[in-house]
């Protein structure tokens, strides 16, 4: 478990890096979709590589609803939160490219939150 935390933050750590090294701020906006992009695909995966460690395996694919409903048997609380960074990191960021600044940085921190939680999740079992 420790191993998938700690590799979840890498990855929204290289999303951060992406965005305040690459993504060009310009008061409150990016001015590189291409890398706001990339930070947010970084980010959810890092959400999702969290998750993976406390939920477990599954053999096929996995779609967001097979986290939902895992989470929703788990933690209503940790649901929203997945729903929240779902819709930013992976909508909001990754497909559509939102150029602004505050919606990157409250995807980051519900990323962020979902993988204290997971971390939190998996000491105490």
């Amino acid at each position: 478990m420790e191993n998938t935390v700690q590799e979840a933050r890498r990855y929204l750590s290289n999303a951060r890096e992406i965005l305040s090294e690459k993504a060009k701020k310009n008061g409150i906006y990016y001015n590189d979709i291409k890398y706001v992009k990339l930070a947010g695909r970084a980010a959810y995966s890092g959400v999702l590589v969290a998750l993976d460690g406390l939920l477990g395996k599954k053999d096929t694919r996995k779609s967001v609803e097979w986290y939902q409903e895992k989470l929703g048997k788990v933690d209503k609380k940790a649901l929203t939160a997945f729903n929240s960074a779902y819709k930013i990191l992976h909508l909001s960021m990754a497909y559509d490219g939102i150029e602004l600044v505050s919606v990157s940085k409250d995807g980051l921190k519900q990323a962020e939150a979902l993988i204290n939680w997971v971390e939190t999740r998996t000491a105490a079992a």
